[in-house]
């Protein structure tokens, strides 16, 4: 009898270290901010959807000072999130094997934020989801809107 409780306890014991252990792996969280609209979030490389920003090594110009606009980007991205666990909804897969989806802090959609900061720009040629975004921030002159600026779709192809 008392043989079989050591083994009812060390059995049930086993039981509960792989059900904490398990539940810590589901339960695990990690975010690398790549550039503007790039993140890996535990192990997978997501690219935003329907926005484009400016690479990291591109640059823009304000009065006459040169302004690291793709960083700029990032560093927004990074604050934004800062330390708040990021959902995304995914939508597919690009052609270079990137999760496609957009993602959101407490339900605000990143995308439509870095737009609307204007260090992002509504990628019409795949969705018109972000246009009005971008419209706000080119009104009220913000991000890169304030700024002498290449498109990052057409500073890729130069460089």
């Amino acid at each position: 009898m008392y043989l079989s409780k050591i083994k009812l306890f060390l059995a049930i014991s086993i039981c509960l270290i792989f059900f904490f252990l398990a539940y810590n792996d589901v339960k695990s969280y990690e975010i690398k901010i790549i550039d503007g609209d790039t993140i890996h979030l535990n192990g997978e490389k997501i690219r935003f959807t329907g926005i484009d920003t400016p690479e990291l090594k591109q640059t823009c110009t304000k009065n006459n000072e040169v302004i690291l606009c793709g960083i700029e980007a990032r560093k927004l991205l990074i604050k934004k999130i800062g330390k708040n666990e990021v959902q995304c909804t995914k939508e597919g897969k690009d052609q270079y094997k990137r999760t496609l989806a957009e993602c959101f802090v407490k339900d605000l959609s990143l995308s439509s934020f870095l737009v609307r900061e204007g260090y992002a720009f509504a990628y019409r040629k795949y969705s018109k989801k972000f246009v009005n975004d971008e419209d706000y921030a080119r009104k009220n002159n913000l991000g890169m809107w304030s700024m002498r600026f290449e498109y990052p779709w057409d500073w890729r192809k130069k460089n």
